[in-house]
């Protein structure tokens, strides 16, 4: 199992294994390694990953659900959710929100589903009129600090797809200044203008979709 949180563009790792992906953190001289699991040992990484000159964290246990446990036990959980929406030319939907190309999505309502909730923000955000849901994509975590409070926001994403609607409405109270359909040959210059767990959402979505670009 691998979990990987992001505080700031910073990722703290929460794994079982050493895997290909990680093992080049273990040389960097600017990331933390903690293979020993106790309250003290969470509390430290946690300390760590505020620190400028920490740009990584892994963190090794053999139970990496009592792992997740612990650290979730130490922020206040917020769940969200959003789409990677794509159109009949396979073009994808980005909004422009507080200075970063993002994807369209928020926080859960009470009684509300995962998907429900994509769906919904999606169609709010943009002015979509119509969203169908394909399939889970993957479940991005973040961190942030808000009224005093360690937030820790799991961010469900779907696969959408919707027909060709070149009048969008971007949701101003939200602070969503533009929304663009963006062709996937294109989608490099945009992330470079985003947040990584928005990487990992396009990463995930591109190689279901060679064929197309």
């Amino acid at each position: 199992m691998l979990l990987k949180i992001f505080f700031n563009d910073k990722p703290l790792f929460l794994t079982d294994k050493i895997t290909p992906e990680l093992e080049p953190f273990l040389h960097h001289d600017d990331a933390v390694f903690i293979d020993e699991f106790s309250l003290p040992a969470v509390k430290s990484m946690l300390h760590e990953m505020e620190q400028p000159k920490v740009h990584a964290g892994i963190f090794l246990h053999e139970d990496p659900l009592a792992l997740q446990k612990a650290f979730w036990k130490k922020f206040m959980i917020v769940e969200a959710a959003g789409g990677a929406v794509l159109n009949e030319r396979n073009e994808l939907l980005l909004i422009f929100r507080r200075g970063k190309w993002d994807l369209p999505k928020g926080k859960m309502e009470t009684g509300e589903t995962p998907s429900e909730c994509a769906v919904r923000e999606v169609m709010e955000e943009t002015g979509l009129e119509e969203v169908a849901l394909i399939k889970p994509l993957l479940t991005t975590y973040h961190t942030y600090n808000e009224s005093g409070h360690h937030i820790l926001k799991p961010s469900h994403w779907f696969l959408m797809r919707t027909k060709n609607q070149d009048k969008l409405t971007p949701q101003t109270e939200e602070d969503i200044l533009q929304t663009e359909w963006v062709a996937l040959t294109d989608l490099d210059k945009y992330m470079e203008n985003t947040f990584p767990s928005i990487r990992d959402v396009v990463e995930k979505l591109l190689p279901e979709l060679r064929g197309f670009y």
